[in-house]
């Protein structure tokens, strides 16, 4: 196996596509085309983790944080990020990082948090926007349900928990072969009036290249008459956090007691107690204050989460629970998700959570 089939299949569970602009993700060091011995992974590609892969004989190292974020304009050594590059490279070590990704899919970051935490049935917090497109495209009669299987093959028509999905029109198309044509249908310069149906399907904008050549290759017509637009729905299975229910409501002391227990924390930062049940919680591993007010728009009880600062608490704004768990302690499941995920899908690959340590935090 190479790295980039490794990638592919990384990429099935988090397309490159919905990770966020400023991030850093994919094959950060490497050659997509070498063999990969082994997959070590880790919440961050730091040194010691580079050491580990090199003792163990793994060249792949998958991350969720990406080591490279910004440019590197030098690479002396100087820093911790130019000492991982460095040996890497030296050892031939691939690293492939996952990050906003990985954190934009619901069986991503936050669904494995729902689920250490027990939260059942939670949706997505905060729902991507333009991230939907519509298929409308016309086909004879005829060839109708080879153009659709085509194109939910490709993955077009997939709406929730629903596959499949299309509508269609009847009605009639007219067209007239000119010269140099090799028409399907009718005779060349002769208008021909024909049983056509509009299709209209929607699909994941990362998909509309892989929809489009789907159409190509189904349709029966020389030139093929369709358009693509993009549709101001938001999208429930992508996005930042996500929200739930608790089975039973719980006070506000035992609940920060259970997630500090689950989630192995030293200690949360929380709000002020509000004397209300917890029941209705949200969840956003990592950097999670810019969600508060979507936290609290959709009745969210509690938020968990980290980095907040010190005025952010206030945005609590005695209507919810706010509590910090740290950054690393929010995400480090992450790793068990994937471990998990690469073992079903490669089984008899040599794939192994990371021994070394990379939170940076300590307490006292």
């Amino acid at each position: 196996m190479i790295v980039k089939e490794v990638a592919d299949i990384l990429e099935e569970l988090a397309p490159l596509s919905l990770a966020e602009e400023y991030d850093n993700v994919g094959l950060l060091l490497g050659d997509p085309q070498s063999e990969v011995s082994g997959i070590l992974v880790t919440l961050d590609a730091l040194e010691n983790v580079v050491d580990e892969a090199i003792s163990r004989k793994f060249n792949l190292i998958v991350t969720f944080h990406p080591i490279i974020f910004s440019g590197l304009k030098k690479i002396t050594g100087r820093t911790y990020v130019e000492r991982v590059v460095q040996k890497a490279l030296k050892h031939n070590i691939n690293i492939y990082s996952m990050h906003t990704a990985l954190d934009n899919v619901s069986q991503g970051v936050n669904g494995k948090l729902c689920e250490v935490l027990g939260i059942e049935n939670p949706q997505i917090l905060i729902q991507k926007t333009n991230t939907i497109k519509k298929l409308t495209t016309y086909i004879p009669v005829n060839a109708v349900e080879k153009v659709k299987d085509a194109l939910f093959t490709a993955g077009g028509g997939a709406i929730g928990n629903y596959s499949h999905c299309s509508f269609t029109l009847e009605g009639k198309g007219s067209f007239m072969p000119e010269k140099g044509s090799a028409p399907t249908l009718g005779k060349k310069g002769e208008i021909e009036i024909t049983d056509e149906l509009q299709l209209h399907m929607t699909f994941p904008e990362r998909l509309e290249k892989k929809i489009v050549r789907a159409l190509f290759d189904s349709h029966p017509y020389e030139e093929v008459a369709y358009e693509v637009i993009t549709l101001d729905n938001t999208n429930p299975s992508e996005g930042m956090g996500m929200i739930g229910m608790l089975p039973e409501p719980m006070k506000e002391a035992d609940f920060l007691a259970m997630v500090k227990d689950k989630m192995k924390v030293g200690c949360i930062r929380h709000s002020a107690f509000r004397n209300k049940k917890i029941q209705r919680v949200a969840v956003l591993g990592g950097s999670g204050a810019f969600a508060i007010s979507a936290a609290r728009a959709e009745g969210a009880d509690a938020f968990v989460t980290s980095d907040l600062k010190y005025h952010q608490f206030f945005e609590a704004e005695e209507s919810i629970l706010l509590a910090d768990i740290g950054h690393y302690e929010s995400e480090q499941y992450t790793k068990n998700l994937l471990v998990d995920y690469l073992t079903k899908k490669i089984p008899n690959f040599a794939v192994a959570l990371s021994e070394s340590k990379t939170n940076p935090i300590k307490y006292y």
